[in-house]
């Protein structure tokens, strides 16, 4: 039996020996959160599962969609004996939400949240040449008050929200290492000064004990150099990139240099080696433009959320991630939300690898605004962490539609938006953070700004954005309120949800159903056309403007407003989407004069 989604699932730092443990596990479904009174720590469990996907799929087998409070899985695992002489580390990539593992009975890990990895360290529980029986409790009422992103919390799909994903989503896997080794780096690329920026977090500092770092293009080894790692906590280098073998990161160019590194002991024997991989890109802001490696590129996002027929939330193959990057480009799009959902590893290394833009969320909507959780911003900072080396990630945004009315004090929601948008610029002030998508920004120094709008008609779309230029862009209102948000402070701006034009022919002609899109369905393909051209025409043409986001890739279950079908089949004709979406911006056009 082949293992599902077996490839390396951490990409940006690899080691030669791992254990992927996708495939079936046992799994029983515990309503009363009883477990372990009723012993389901000890005993065998009643069904069996398919890891990585989440029990309300198709692909896992057990296609189970009503609440799942509280789910158990356990498996018993051969750890490799020709791993002796090193500890085993045991990592979850996504677990949604409240997560318990024990091993041969023991606890060896709490964590919270469905969209960050987190590791357990096996030293003395479990050791290679050696079975471990892995027990994991899923606790996940998305009912709670807790970051589901779009998961509903009705038993039913319903408007933009759709099924649920509860406890494993994302890959299992163990591997071995020494007492020293490296834990994930920061690898900060500077285009002034053609070079990398090596932060080297270890587990421990010994005396004695080096690093030796090497850079390398299609193989040939570019820069070598090894520092003491027994001083400094973290300690830090430099790769200097030659001008012969300058290769910028760019929009369709995925230019990755290798990187290797080795720990070193006294005496010189090798403690640990990984292979990571960077990208040298710049970002910057001059005025209204957002540019990249000093150029100003207009941004043509699409909104993706991630969704998938048979694995929900779960790419059912490799190859699936690579097709949504691809059908995105085809219509003509070079960059992407990520919205709502905190997306693989893997979708992010094509993305680099495919010089695919994309700007990186967390999947806020499910939280209560008047009492958000203190856990929402220790999640965004476990996503930093993880993402931040990617160079396809050209921006942070931790809230998507938050809509409070100001108050004349100071609201719960304008600290979760600065807490939020302090913590992206605190792990990473290379890239530009939005404090909120769409409606109420409360950060006057947010790097950038944005609106959302729907509006279908295109006199009407223009109109609304018509004073983007005079400092006066289109502001975002709720029914009833006054100012959801500070005012305007002359941010590079961009419409970051337009379009979502309803089109299911299908669904169309049976002319009842829970389908839904943006506005009025058009009566015919010819008039999509011709809205989506204008709709886009109106964004491109508009100097002050420096990108778009376009609803969405796909349709989603009942939300079918997508450039393509839920299934990836096509809807329209490709081409004629990529022509009305690559005409040179006015904003690229005014940055080469």
């Amino acid at each position: 039996m082949s293992i599902p989604r077996s490839e390396y699932p951490r990409p940006q730092l690899v080691r030669d020996d791992w254990l992927c443990l996708n495939g079936e596990w046992q799994f029983e479904i515990d309503k009363g959160d009883t477990g372990r009174q009723r012993g389901l720590l000890d005993r065998e469990l009643t069904d069996t599962i398919t890891v990585p996907f989440c029990p309300e799929s198709e692909l896992s087998g057990v296609g189970h969609e009503d609440f799942m409070n509280v789910v158990w899985y356990r498996r018993e695992v051969d750890i490799p004996a020709e791993w002796a002489g090193r500890k085993v580390l045991l990592y979850f990539q996504a677990c949604d939400y409240d997560t318990t593992v024990w091993v041969n009975g023991k606890e060896v890990v709490r964590h919270r949240g469905g969209w960050s990895p987190f590791v357990a360290d096996l030293g003395g529980v479990a050791e290679p040449g050696s079975k471990a029986v892995i027990v994991v409790r899923a606790r996940d009422d998305a009912r709670n008050n807790q970051p589901n992103g779009k998961q509903s919390q009705k038993f039913e799909k319903w408007s933009c929200l759709y099924t649920r994903t509860t406890g494993i989503w994302q890959s299992v896997w163990m591997e071995p290492v020494n007492e020293l080794y490296f834990k994930r780096p920061r690898i900060t690329p500077d285009v002034t000064n053609s070079r990398f920026r090596v932060e080297l977090p270890l587990s421990n500092n010994r005396k004695g004990t080096k690093i030796r770092a090497k850079l390398l293009w299609g193989g040939k080894e570019l820069a070598a150099v090894e520092i003491a790692a027994d001083i400094d906590f973290a300690p830090t280098l430099e790769l200097n990139v030659p001008a012969s073998d300058l290769h910028l990161w760019d929009v369709g160019q995925g230019n990755l240099y290798d990187i290797t590194l080795e720990l070193l002991a006294a005496d010189g024997a090798v403690l640990d080696t990984v292979a990571c991989y960077a990208g040298l890109r710049s970002t910057s802001i001059d005025g209204k433009a957002v540019k990249l490696n000093g150029r100003a590129v207009f941004q043509r996002q699409v909104l993706d959320q991630g969704y998938y027929p048979d694995g929900i939330l779960t790419a059912p193959s490799e190859q699936a991630l690579i097709d949504d990057i691809e059908l995105s480009l085809a219509a003509g799009f070079n960059s992407a939300r990520l919205h709502q959902k905190v997306f693989e590893e893997r979708f992010i290394y094509h993305c680099d690898r495919l010089g695919y833009l994309v700007w990186g969320e967390f999947g806020d909507w499910g939280i209560d605004r008047n009492c958000p959780p203190a856990t929402m911003i220790t999640q965004w900072l476990e996503v930093l962490e993880r993402d931040y080396n990617h160079p396809s990630i050209i921006g942070w945004c931790g809230l998507n539609e938050t809509h409070w009315e100001m108050a004349e004090g100071i609201q719960i929601l304008d600290d979760v938006t600065r807490g939020m948008f302090l913590a992206a610029k605190a792990m990473d002030t290379s890239r530009p953070v939005l404090d909120a998508s769409g409606y109420a920004h409360r950060v006057p120094e947010s790097d950038v700004w944005d609106g959302h709008d729907y509006e279908q008609v295109p006199e009407k779309f223009a109109a609304n954005s018509a004073g983007t230029k005079d400092d006066k862009p289109f502001v975002n209102a709720w029914p009833g309120q006054e100012a959801l948000g500070i005012e305007y402070r002359g941010q590079p701006y961009f419409i970051s949800e337009f379009g979502g034009i309803w089109w299911n022919p299908e669904s169309a002609a049976k002319g009842e159903g829970e389908s839904w899109g943006y506005g009025s369905r058009p009566k015919d393909i010819e008039e999509f056309y011709d809205r989506f051209e204008k709709l886009c025409h109106i964004l491109l043409d508009d100097e002050s403007m420096f990108g778009y986001c376009y609803t969405q890739l796909t349709d989603v279950y009942q939300e079918e407003n997508g450039i393509y079908f839920f299934d990836r089949t096509e809807k329209f004709d490709m081409a004629r989407l990529h022509a009305a979406q690559t005409r040179i911006a006015a904003i690229e056009k005014a940055d080469e004069k």
